[in-house]
């Protein structure tokens, strides 16, 4: 396990450093295997002492149930102060404009996310996005400047040689830190299986009534319900990764433990992203693009 813990003390030097350069940082948190991932190694970070920034959660309004119910269990058992921005008041108060109801609310938390960051005064948000998922977040430097409007310029990343980070910003801008960035979806399973990490249920192999749209297997749920035509089917299925789920997909699976997953993403040839969410089908530029405007 020497290659996880080299990677495991990369991240933690991340956030020691992030955390003693900059005067409000907050943690990402979407409750999904990656930001689970990054929420230990933040605790790991400053044991004995509690982690000293809130755990932030964007909330589409689309989760999951077990997505929700493990979000709350695992903010409390660490005794983190949640605080959680909703893209429902955003619509609500006129920031936002839905395109239609039950559509997919990904780009809508951009708003959001960027009010939450400027009303918190926080002037660094970890993230646990990886390099590995997508070519977009293959561009990303550990720290990625955002200017002052929220917004993200591939163009404009700082040389980061020997692990040597430069956090100076000037006011009003932020950046994005992301920890995991050298971490692969294999890695952060492994890392799981190592630590004996707790997940929402729906990582694991479990039964659950979908359709197949546009080559995705979507659950059957009161946003997402079946389309004329559409064949309902109950299929034993778990998710790669979890989002909005008018547009993630779950895969066909049997595993039901972490070995047994670790075996599935030990063969895997498409990414978590590229297999299950739709909303990065759009276009080749699609996450790109949203992370121009100051998206994850």
């Amino acid at each position: 396990m020497d290659d996880l813990r080299a990677l495991e003390a990369e991240a933690v030097h991340v956030v020691r450093e992030v955390a003693a350069e900059f005067e409000r940082p907050v943690l990402l948190f979407s409750a999904g295997k990656d930001s689970v991932v990054l929420l230990r190694l933040v605790e790991k970070a400053f044991r004995p002492a509690p982690v000293p920034f809130p755990v932030l959660h964007v909330d589409t309004g689309h989760n999951f149930d077990e997505v929700l119910e493990f979000r709350d269990r695992r903010v409390r058992a660490g005794g983190h102060r949640l605080l959680v921005a909703s893209v429902q008041d955003s619509i609500d108060r006129g920031r936002v404009r839905e395109d239609a109801p039950g559509a997919s609310r990904n780009r809508l938390q951009t708003r959001t996310l960027l009010d939450a960051l400027a009303e918190g005064g926080f002037d660094a948000a970890f993230g646990g996005a990886r390099r590995d998922e997508e070519r977009a977040r293959a561009k990303e430097r550990v720290l990625s400047v955002r200017d002052a409007a929220g917004q993200w310029d591939p163009r404009a990343q700082r040389p980061e040689p020997w692990s040597l980070y430069n956090g100076r910003i000037r006011r009003g801008e932020h950046v994005r830190v992301f920890p995991l960035s050298n971490w692969t979806e294999l890695d952060v399973w492994r890392y799981v299986a190592l630590e004996d990490l707790d997940l929402p249920s729906i990582y694991y192999a479990h039964e659950r009534d979908v359709v197949e749209r546009d080559g995705m297997l979507l659950a059957v749920t009161p946003l997402t319900p079946a389309l004329p035509g559409e064949r309902v089917q109950r299929l034993r299925v778990r998710y790669r990764t979890v989002g909005d789920l008018t547009v993630t997909g779950a895969v066909r699976s049997d595993a039901t433990d972490v070995e047994a997953v670790l075996a599935e993403v030990g063969a895997a040839t498409v990414s978590e992203r590229g297999a299950t969410r739709a909303d990065d089908r759009t276009s080749s530029a699609a996450m790109e693009d949203r992370k121009r405007e100051g998206y994850f």
